[in-house]
């Protein structure tokens, strides 16, 4: 079993290093780096753990760390999945490992497809945690989804603040309109929308947590223009101004693609725009992480630019802008990690060291796909009009700066913490 793993691991790691102790105390290196000792080095800690690896290697390899059978004894859980990370290319010609993956990643659709009441009961799993647990390592605001980083020494409360100031901008907001908010988790952005352009907004959720929270932060804010929901985007039957979604769009599955943007186009005026902020891939053959799939997110799905637009253009609706957002989602993981670990004892006392690791590796591992795998956050405008938006991005900047002086200068737009 340990010549297997040996070669599995060699054929793996090419760029960078990694050295590996088995539980028979054989110790060997793999990949190119100087035999230094600064390279990562883990020990797994039965016999049985190379195995696991060897049955399903983006699987069992999180549940090993998770369950302290694989230790890491130099550096940290990132450092070496940043290695793996920078060999993906590797481990995706290893055709056993790919037969695996897009037979589990299938199997997946199959059991946990997002229908109305599978898509409720996965967002329970994630979403409907102790909220003390987000509060350890994410900004005042509450914001889960990717930080827009204007400048590379910006904080996470500014890098959050500048990306909702960026969707507001992109979605062209009047006061008095009406905008629906599809998975409006804690309600920063319907409250920054609200408050800022003066817009009433709708905020729809599936997460009974969530759906309280934003409540009780409407409430306190004294924000009588927010309505939020329990509510499936497919229940809806209204129309709006503007329709914004930010980090709901990777739980739809490409299954519902078409249903969902079939659904914004009917929900939204002639003259409307619409802006889905979603992580997306560069991967064409994409199927999701395992690991991430079973423990994390379940029915989540990354998609594609080419499987997204097919959907797009069959709903009728025109693409009047559309932005890649290049490692803001890596730099924000790396923020969140960074606090969550600094207030790792806090996080024992919510749950258990298992849920720790586990949370350890989630954060990791997501850092790593965006840092070194080709996945990062599209912005898509869409409107129902080719001339609905000016013709020119200029007026992205001319909105900005305008938001940014309002926002600069409203008290409670940080009320979360």
């Amino acid at each position: 079993m340990e010549r297997m793993f040996r070669r599995f691991v060699a054929a793996l790691i090419k760029t960078g290093s990694l050295e590996i102790e088995t539980a028979s105390g054989t110790r060997f290196r793999v990949g190119d780096g100087d035999g230094s000792g600064q390279e990562p080095r883990l020990r797994f800690a039965d016999k049985t753990a190379l195995a696991a690896v060897l049955s399903h290697p983006t699987l069992r390899f999180g549940e090993l760390f998770v369950d302290e059978r694989v230790v890491v004894e130099n550096g940290s859980i990132y450092d070496v999945l940043a290695v793996i990370c920078r060999n993906i290319d590797n481990l995706e010609r290893i055709w056993w490992v790919q037969a695996l993956t897009t037979w589990h990643g299938r199997l997946q659709h199959i059991l946990k497809g997002n229908n109305s009441t599978r898509a409720r009961r996965n967002v329970a799993h994630h979403y409907d945690l102790d909220r003390r647990l987000y509060q350890l390592f994410l900004d005042a605001d509450l914001q889960y989804s990717c930080a827009y980083f204007e400048k590379p020494e910006a904080t996470l409360d500014e890098a959050q603040l500048a990306k909702k100031r960026h969707i507001a901008a992109k979605l062209l907001i009047e006061p008095g309109e009406r905008v629906l908010d599809i998975g409006c988790g804690w309600g920063g952005m319907a409250l920054y929308l609200a408050r800022i352009c003066g817009a009433r907004v709708t905020g729809i959720t599936l997460s009974r947590e969530q759906l309280a929270f934003a409540r009780d932060r409407a409430t306190e804010a004294r924000q009588t223009a927010i309505e939020f929901r329990l509510q499936d985007y497919r229940e809806i039957d209204e129309r709006f101004d503007k329709i914004v979604s930010v980090g709901m769009f990777e739980h739809v599955g490409p299954e519902y693609y078409d249903a969902y943007f079939q659904q914004v186009a009917k929900l939204l005026n002639p003259d409307g725009v619409a802006l889905i902020h979603t992580i997306g891939t560069a991967r064409v053959q994409y199927e999701p992480d395992p690991w991430i799939n079973k423990y994390i997110f379940p029915g989540g799905y990354i998609p594609a630019l080419s499987t997204v637009m097919p959907s797009i253009e069959r709903a009728g609706l025109y693409v009047t802008d559309l932005e890649v957002l290049r490692l803001h989602y890596a730099e924000t993981l790396r923020l969140w990690r960074e606090r969550f670990l600094a207030r790792r004892a806090e996080a024992l006392a919510l749950y258990d060291e298992r849920f720790c690791r586990m949370w350890e590796y989630y954060l990791a591992a997501s850092e790593c796909a965006f840092r070194y795998t080709g996945e990062a956050v599209f912005q898509i405008q869409l409107a129902k009009k080719v001339g609905t938006v000016p013709l020119t991005r200029d007026y992205i900047l001319r909105r900005e700066a305008e938001l940014r002086r309002r926002d600069s200068t409203s008290p409670g737009l940080r009320i979360a913490g």
